[in-house]
């Protein structure tokens, strides 16, 4: 019954933005952290970006889409974003949503392990 599902990736130009979008099911969102990973092919899958379940909203990015990427939420709409503006061919990848009860989120980084999550939407950059 819990499901995430991202959707909005798709072919976009260097220097183009897109905005990816994970509507959760199952539980409200309010109480779990969101976090946005991708994977290329032939490399691992990597962490980009995670947002906290408290009032603030804590964020963070790594280091490679810090400035150019960010990720939101709203709550009442079950949906966590990430607006992803200047696009690099090396962007491209499967951008994976997951969010779990056990899974916390940092200005430095996120700790534990999400326990759920989406099939992935895919990110093409190619002029």
């Amino acid at each position: 019954q819990v499901q995430l599902v991202e959707s909005g990736g798709g072919l976009v130009q260097p220097g183009g933005s897109l905005r990816l979008s994970c509507v959760v099911s199952g539980f409200t969102l309010d109480y779990y952290p969101l976090g946005w990973f991708r994977q290329a092919p032939g490399k691992e899958r990597e962490e980009i970006s995670c947002i906290s379940s408290d009032e603030h909203g804590t964020t963070y990015y790594t280091e490679s889409v810090k400035g150019r990427f960010t990720i939101s939420r709203d709550n009442p709409k079950n949906t966590v974003y990430l607006q992803m503006n200047s696009l690099k061919p090396e962007d491209a990848a499967v951008y994976y949503c997951a969010a779990g009860l056990g899974y916390y989120c940092t200005g430095h980084g996120s700790m534990g392990s999400p326990d759920y999550w989406g099939k992935g939407t895919p990110v093409t950059v190619f002029s």
